[in-house]
């Protein structure tokens, strides 16, 4: 089983699909392998980006 806190990643058909493929101002990634990797950079950059509570009591 599974830990709680654990999030299983599985391709993100749905995105992938919806790409706006006629519009001049958006770059259509046809090829899954390439969007996949480029969907982990994007998810783990707005993973990064967010402020984040410390829990560390021993502030000075």
């Amino acid at each position: 089983m599974l830990p709680s806190h654990y999030t299983k990643l599985t391709f993100p058909i749905w995105q992938f699909l919806s790409q706006p493929i006629f519009d001049p101002s958006f770059k259509v990634i046809l090829q899954p392998s390439r969007f996949w990797r480029l969907h982990q950079v994007s998810l783990l950059e707005r993973c990064l980006s967010k402020e984040c509570a410390s829990n560390d009591s021993r502030r000075d």
